[in-house]
């Protein structure tokens, strides 16, 4: 063996060893990913009496009888926050009517 050459025979083994653990890690990952997706083609197991969840589902799609107002607003429904919207139904003139009218000292 001379000072300037490395020994062929131990990195051929080197090799040999890190390209088995790479294969090992490919075929590991290859069979999670197999046992994931088989485990992900089979249906749902459900038990008897419990409801289904597509039945469920596409009851509270219809069954929304709330109004589109609410589905704007999920603050204010919970009462975190105020509404932006009014009931009543008043425009600019009219407010302007109603200002003058408490000036005046008019009631209403």
């Amino acid at each position: 063996m001379s000072v300037g050459s490395p020994d062929t025979a131990q990195t051929m083994q080197r090799v040999r060893v890190g390209l088995t653990g790479l294969a090992m890690v490919a075929v590991l990952i290859v069979l999670a990913s197999a046992v994931f997706t088989s485990a992900n083609r089979e249906q749902a197991i459900s038990a008897i009496g419990a409801s289904n969840s597509a039945v469920v589902a596409n009851m509270t799609a219809i069954g929304n009888t709330l109004g589109e107002k609410i589905k704007e607003e999920p603050l204010a429904e919970l009462g975190a926050a105020p509404s932006t919207t009014s009931t009543e139904k008043t425009d600019a003139a009219e407010i302007a009517r109603q200002q003058e009218a408490q000036q005046n000292g008019e009631v209403r």
